[in-house]
């Protein structure tokens, strides 16, 4: 592996983990202990294989310790300057009007996928299959990202969705992870899976009225934001994880 192999990995393991456990775990590489003893202090299971990735690349690439564990606290204050940094434009579906420039949702929606490089987060409401989508997620998938998208399902909606299932909309992506809110989690029965977003490496967030069909990003009148930096793709991912972790989210097979 090369020097580069050790920073991509580095980085991953950074956006991931957070700027608090980032320096819990430059720590342990501080104090030269173990993987086992990284993974117990840190308890982030959900980033396992990049805290793994990090210490091989660590010994790979013959870097000492100390040097690796200065390497992450240079980089949390680098990356915790520049997340603070918030870009926020709007999105649009639908018509256009002359004069005024706006980015289209459909457009928007495969960047952020074809963005993402380690986690890409989706929720949606209603899903149907639209090709320039799922060609995008396929790519990330192939290239390694961690892809967990959040659909409402027909016994969820109660009547109110018709046609196939959300899910089968993704049925053509091996390896992505598919969750639901299930009913019985719900506390009240006419509640309802109606969020509608996509956030990339905890640093990308896309945000808005459009579902994860071709009416939702091309056709309709819809309306988003896309957050580029700030805390808000951090704190939407730590939220969806959160809700995974204590089985609000469920999986769905």
């Amino acid at each position: 592996m090369s020097r580069r192999d050790f920073e991509a990995a580095a980085e991953q393991a950074v956006v991931l983990l957070g700027p608090s456990r980032a320096k819990d775990l430059a720590g342990v590489f501080a104090r030269g202990r173990s993987l086992e003893y990284a993974l117990l202090l840190v308890q982030a299971p959900a980033v396992g294989d990049a805290i793994r990735a990090l210490y091989e690349a660590v010994q790979s690439n013959h870097v000492p310790s100390a040097e690796a564990a200065a390497y992450l606290r240079g980089f949390v204050a680098g990356w915790s300057r520049r997340r603070d940094e918030a870009e926020v434009r709007t999105v649009w579906s639908g018509p256009a009007t002359p004069g005024v420039p706006v980015r289209a949702t459909a457009r928007v929606l495969t960047e952020v996928v074809g963005g993402a490089r380690s986690e890409l987060l989706a929720m949606t409401y209603a899903a149907r299959r639209y090709p320039p989508l799922i060609s995008a997620l396929r790519e990330a998938v192939a290239r390694g990202v961690d892809v967990h998208v959040v659909v409402e399902t027909r016994e969820g909606a109660a009547g109110l969705l018709g046609g196939p299932e959300p899910a089968a909309a993704f049925a053509s992506v091996p390896g992505l992870r598919l969750w639901h809110w299930a009913p019985a989690a719900r506390e009240h029965e006419h509640a309802r899976q109606h969020a509608k977003l996509a956030v990339a490496d905890r640093r990308i967030l896309l945000v808005g009225s459009a579902n994860l069909t071709e009416s939702g990003v091309r056709r309709n009148l819809e309306a988003g934001v896309l957050v580029t930096g700030g805390t808000a793709p951090q704190r939407a991912a730590e939220h969806i994880r959160e809700l995974q972790r204590r089985g609000i989210l469920t999986p769905l097979p």
